[in-house]
């Protein structure tokens, strides 16, 4: 076996079909697009599961089954440059994020990223650091402590 020996196997390659090549080709007149209407027109394109404007199939269809988005963690985002608000060694948790317009929004907790610098040593209580801003925050003396998350744990049975 060499490699100018090699073919695909039979029945894996087909020739490209030719359209309006005449009636006795069978791919002649309407070029298998059928008689008038949406589909014969050159352009058309109907997206997959459109019904002419019914309800589609996939809509009337109860969902059912297990989510995985569901059961996610939602953290709010603040950027460490916000926190260069806060005086020198001021505790900041949720509230104080909250009440000064940096964590806006619902969520299952907040989370501290490492965007921007931060110049004071703060004590930080949050749900959740990255790895950047826990090393920022740290290296400047201050503490990260992480609070237990605010979303309601499922029953156990």
């Amino acid at each position: 076996m060499r490699l100018h020996n090699l073919k695909p196997q039979p029945g894996a390659k087909h020739r490209k079909k030719r359209l309006g090549q005449g009636e006795s080709s069978g791919h002649g007149k309407t070029s298998g697009r059928g008689g008038k209407g949406q589909s014969a027109r050159s352009g058309s394109s109907i997206r997959i599961g459109f019904e002419g404007g019914q309800m589609p199939l996939i809509r009337r269809m109860p969902k059912r089954g297990f989510n995985n988005a569901r059961h996610t963690t939602r953290y709010v985002p603040v950027n460490l440059a916000g926190l260069d608000q806060f005086e020198n060694g001021a505790r900041v948790d949720e509230a104080a994020l909250r009440s000064i317009g940096l964590a806006n929004g619902p969520g299952d907790g907040i989370k501290i990223l490492g965007q921007g610098e931060l110049t004071k040593k703060l004590t930080v209580s949050v749900h959740a650091f990255s790895a950047s801003a826990r090393a920022k925050i740290e290296g400047l003396g201050g503490v990260c402590e992480v609070v237990g998350s605010t979303k309601p744990q499922a029953v156990q049975s």
